[in-house]
């Protein structure tokens, strides 16, 4: 491990399960977050209408660490302490991320107050409490960015929206959201949208702010989410490599190797990738290809094991879909054809003919105006990439695959007096 990035191997976890463990010890913000929660979870037990909390923060801020504590202090009560308001209640932790889940499952076989069963998938439990007649107390949702907004036939959902369906069928929803990681047309949201489903009840809000995933410098972070949220290229600050390993590469199979060679280290660290290459769910390996760089996307995980767990993915390129919401040592990230450099200029631009994930812009009978359309279409492949430069927690390296873009980015680290260590960068 190189001096200066503060890293001793003991002090990382590479298992998913410890990173939003319920015995992770919290901040005194996270824990007072909870205790209010519990509060107003407990308030609204009784009564005979709907409750709604909602946390707010981007992607790192320890939204996943506050509910799973919680949802473990809820389950205990409601299985352990005859003198609670909880005991006996009826909860559901909720995900519609099916990598997340086998997390949660996993820690529920761990914990004697959590159950397997506890953990599910919106649709699932939304089905299941229809078929017996039955409502539930307490909802908590992790990534409700992702729940659905529309139907989704093929998913056997069958209502126009996954928060409605659960409000009525729970009294207590508790959520956390984060508009920057909305990447499909059918969970299409924003905090307005959001907003005018959970102010008709009863409802409190609250608003992380601090990074926990990355080590890097606020000024840093900063920078990530200009680049993605303005389109704007800007100077790269010159503490990028501070406490944090950030690089940028000019050929793909260097980045492949440099994060092999992290993997070897310290595990945990994985080529990732926006769209933009093909890719077709015909179970057969489909490949990016970037000069001498050459690696097939991920492929369909049927195990219990998350994605990135699993060793062999180190010679396969992750998607959105296998590491959101998941923390990555190191991640060699690939800016796919969809994002280009505006010729001339610092700006950058969205391509929408050459985004290849035909699953996220499905249309929907609540948008008619194209220009509405377009916007949100470009919005969500730069959230896209948000979502990847926020996996790495020690380290983030990047490669363009649009030429000028590739240019301007090696220049700005030039600028910022910022080098690859000698012996990566034969």
């Amino acid at each position: 491990m190189k001096k200066g990035l503060g890293l001793i191997m003991g002090e990382i976890e590479n298992a998913a399960v410890e990173k939003i463990s319920p015995l992770k010890k919290l901040t005194r913000e996270q824990e007072q977050l909870v205790e209010d929660i519990l509060n107003f979870t407990s308030d609204h037990l009784k009564k005979n209408f709907p409750a709604t909390y909602t946390v707010y923060g981007d992607a790192g801020t320890g939204k996943s660490v506050v509910l799973s504590q919680l949802f473990d202090r809820i389950q205990t009560a409601a299985r352990q302490d005859k003198s609670s308001l909880f005991y006996q209640a009826s909860n559901y932790f909720l995900v519609n991320h099916p990598e997340i889940l086998k997390v949660y499952r996993e820690i529920a076989g761990r914990r004697p107050e959590l159950y397997k069963k506890d953990f599910a998938r919106p649709t699932s439990l939304i089905n299941q409490l229809d078929k017996h007649g039955r409502t539930i107390d307490v909802a908590v949702v992790d990534e409700a960015h992702l729940l659905l907004s529309k139907a989704d036939h093929y998913n056997n959902f069958y209502y126009d929206n996954q928060l409605v369906e659960l409000i009525k069928r729970a009294k207590v929803v508790i959520i956390v959201f984060d508009q920057y990681q909305v990447l499909r047309m059918k969970s299409l949201w924003t905090p307005e949208r959001l907003q005018k489903i959970t102010h008709q009840y009863p409802f409190k809000e609250y608003h992380l702010h601090h990074m926990f995933r990355m080590t890097a410098s606020d000024d840093l972070v900063a920078w990530f989410n200009h680049l993605t949220g303005k389109g704007e290229l800007t100077p790269i600050p010159r503490d990028a490599r501070d406490h944090y390993d950030f690089r940028v590469y000019d050929d793909a199979e260097k980045m492949r190797q440099a994060i092999v060679h992290r993997n070897s280290e310290v595990g945990l660290s994985r080529i990732l990738s926006t769209s933009g290459y093909p890719s077709t769910l015909d179970g057969g390996k489909h490949y990016i290809c970037e000069g001498r760089f050459k690696m097939p996307w991920d492929q369909y995980n049927y195990t219990v094991t998350p994605w990135a767990e699993i060793p062999q993915t180190i010679d396969e390129v992750g998607s959105i879909y296998t590491c959101q919401g998941f923390d990555l040592n190191y991640t060699g990230i690939i800016i796919g054809p969809p994002i280009s450099q505006v010729p001339a200029s610092k700006r950058l631009q969205v391509n929408l003919d050459k985004y290849t994930d035909s699953e996220a812009f499905k249309k929907r009978a609540d948008l008619t105006d194209p220009q509405e359309i377009t916007s949100l279409e470009k919005r969500m492949i730069m959230n896209s990439l948000n979502v990847l430069f926020k996996r790495g927690v020690y380290g983030t390296y990047i490669y363009a695959h649009d030429p000028l873009l590739r240019h301007t980015l090696t220049d700005l680290f030039k600028e910022a007096g910022l080098t690859i260590p000698r012996e990566e960068n034969k």
